[in-house]
């Protein structure tokens, strides 16, 4: 074992300029990531600068075999945080040979949203909270738990300490650094409501940035725990019962908002929110009908709602902004299977470029 550690850890710049570039990319599924290398005669920082490269779209559920080639375009670079030097990951979407988005390639509407003059203007921020579940691999249950059984009741895992009550921090606090050392704007962790499920936060990140960094803080995380021999969940109910859901909350705000009066736009965009509930659910996510119940601190899908500090609420406005008259809010209705493009462009979309 320790010549593989060795060998994966040898330093490339010792001996030649070339440098490995891992390309990532979401499958057919929309949630599955995808990714493979490629040797570079030396070291790129512009993703313009990057060739691009094809895989066969007929075994990721994205292509016909009798016509399978798709071609990945570069579009963000990331530090490489397992392989270190100047290598690098790069933050990929797809197209046809023609040149055309294939149809899960969500990143390419989310693009033309945030580069309409009106969006770019505001300079949208969003802060996003992944929750997610740690499994044991064998039988798809959270770790920590007792096999085919249950541990005591919700009440002292959240943000808790001790062996009997943390599983999974040596996983988390890995992802944690790799994702810093990526150079992904990730501003926390913490352990949530449900033992085995944590939570990491992206942001605040302008843009389409914000799916950019998401994404890549998903791969690294996928890779994480391919190396602990542990599962990573993002379904957003994946223990049916008295236990919390996974929730991707998104945290917003645009130029106007966070200015003198930006109360106001706030809730102004939260009205438009609110008229256009139906559409804005049905894209955030697969199975989040199973977790906005109403309970477990999340609102009822069918019914839109807002409050100042209310977690039971659809928006949740934070006392700070309300006191401070502008700042940002909180939609609480995407679950953990979002696609932050999707999320993101959306909210955009809704709160600034549409006019009921």
């Amino acid at each position: 074992m320790s010549l593989l550690s060795d060998l994966i850890n040898l330093n490339l710049s010792e001996t030649t300029e070339k440098v490995i570039a891992e390309y990532i990319w979401i499958g057919g599924s929309g949630m599955d990531i995808r990714s493979k290398a490629r040797t570079l005669p030396g070291p790129v920082s512009d993703p313009a600068k990057l060739p691009k490269w094809n895989y066969d779209g007929s075994s990721t559920g994205q292509a016909p075999g009798e016509d399978s080639e798709v071609i990945l375009y570069p579009q963000a670079i990331f530090r490489d945080p397992f392989r270190t030097g100047h290598n690098i990951l790069v933050m990929c979407d797809a197209y046809t040979p023609a040149g055309e988005p294939i149809p899960t390639n969500k990143r390419f509407d989310a693009a033309k949203v945030f580069s309409n003059p009106d969006v770019a203007a505001e300079e949208p921020w969003y802060g996003i909270e992944q929750e997610y579940t740690l499994l044991q691999k064998d039988v798809k249950w959270p770790i920590g738990w007792p096999q085919g059984g249950y541990p005591g009741p919700q009440g002292p895992y959240y943000c808790g300490v001790g062996a009997d009550k943390a599983f999974g921090r040596d996983i988390v606090n890995s992802h944690y650094k790799a994702c810093l050392y990526a150079g992904i704007n990730i501003s926390g962790i913490n352990g949530e409501v449900m033992p085995g499920q944590w939570e990491f936060q992206v942001g605040p990140a302008v843009g389409i940035s914000a799916g950019d960094e998401l994404w890549v803080a998903r791969y690294i995380l996928e890779r994480v725990t391919e190396t602990a021999g542990v599962v990573v969940s993002f379904d957003p109910k994946p223990i049916e019962g008295d236990w919390n859901g996974a929730g991707a909350h998104t945290n917003y705000s645009t130029k106007s908002m966070r200015s003198d009066g930006g109360y106001e736009v706030i809730k102004k965009a939260i009205e438009n929110l609110g008229l256009k509930h139906k559409e804005h659910i049905a894209a955030y996510g697969e199975g989040n009908e199973r977790r906005l119940t109403g309970k477990h601190e999340t609102a009822d899908i069918n019914n839109f709602s807002w409050g100042v500090a209310n977690r039971g609420a659809s928006i949740r406005v934070g006392r700070e902004t309300e006191k401070a008259g502008k700042g940002y809010f909180e939609d609480r209705r995407p679950a953990s299977s979002m696609d932050p493009y999707v999320v993101t462009s959306m909210i955009a979309e809704t709160t600034i470029l549409w006019h009921p």
